[in-house]
């Protein structure tokens, strides 16, 4: 049921209503049935020449209309809120129709729920259906950050397409994403490194794709203030969020500028948590779909 209002604010919309009630009811009294003050014994005024005051009574039909408005107005408020905290006979609200239509339609899809969440992910994968409705929960919720292919943009939001999660890839890892969100942050290492340091880290990093340097200059500063993160080959931690550094695939561009940026200043992203806004359906779909993916 929708909250009602105060017991102070109550009292006035009441007050309010009533007396704009009462004076519309004056002023159609006033109108039709009481003597006009206007005296005509005199001569009229009259404006540019020829503009001057009507004398002529308004068409008693309008009488009737707001008549039939006002009676009409008198019996909603009697059945449906609208003095205040008073619910009106029906005890009617958006809330309780909403709750009403919410109830109904689980109880008609409880049985086709119940076989998506006791479906392995191998078979809902398999299903057109099932990846058509994920597809449509991805679009409404997902592509504005991941794009409506699911390859990431802007380089900012990951691409999911790929095989490189930062938080992990499995089925429970994915959907303890989407339930509880993430929150990465890389630290700014300028400060301990200073501009040389930057340099030689970055040219490290850059080679762990390929095939990096024993004697280089970055190696002995990398041991020290990265493989606690992402390992000491560059694997990567997804229990940390800790993404690869040694397959090639960057978040926030690959470039030696790009990679310069995020080791001076760092780095932070933040997923938020779907757990309230989608059902256990929604996020075991979503699930699938980015496991076939």
């Amino acid at each position: 049921m929708a909250v009602m209002p105060s017991d102070f604010w109550s009292g006035w919309i009441i007050l309010l209503t009533v007396i704009s009630f009462i004076g519309l009811g004056w002023l159609v009294l006033s109108v039709y049935f009481l003597p006009s003050s206007q005296n005509h014994d005199g001569e009229e005024p009259v404006w540019d020449n020829n503009l001057t005051e009507g004398t002529s009574s308004p068409p008693f039909w309008w009488f009737w209309l707001i008549l039939f408005m006002m009676v009409f107005t008198v019996v909603y408020l009697m059945l449906y809120p609208g003095l205040g905290s008073f619910e009106g006979a029906f005890r009617w609200s958006q809330g309780g129709q909403l709750s009403e239509h919410t109830a109904e339609f689980e109880r008609e899809y409880a049985d086709i729920e119940a076989d998506i969440l006791a479906t392995p992910y191998i078979e809902l994968t398999a299903n057109n259906e099932a990846m058509n409705s994920a597809a449509s929960i991805f679009s409404e919720h997902c592509s504005a950050c991941h794009g409506a292919e699911a390859m990431g943009q802007a380089n900012l939001f990951p691409n999911l397409i790929d095989d490189d999660w930062q938080w992990g890839g499995t089925a429970e890892q994915i959907e303890q994403t989407l339930r509880n969100g993430r929150l990465a942050v890389m630290i700014s290492w300028q400060a301990l490194l200073n501009d040389e340091g930057v340099d030689n880290v970055s040219a490290y990093v850059m080679s762990l794709s390929g095939s990096p340097d024993a004697d280089h200059p970055g190696k002995a500063q990398n041991d020290m203030f990265c493989i606690a993160c992402h390992g000491p080959t560059g694997d990567g931690n997804p229990l940390l969020g800790a993404p690869r550094l040694n397959d090639d695939l960057w978040l926030y561009a690959g470039d030696l500028d790009s990679i310069k940026a995020s080791i001076a200043n760092g780095r932070s992203g933040q997923m938020p948590a779907f757990g309230d806004l989608l059902d256990d359906v929604q996020i075991r779909l979503l699930t699938a779909m980015l496991l076939n993916n």
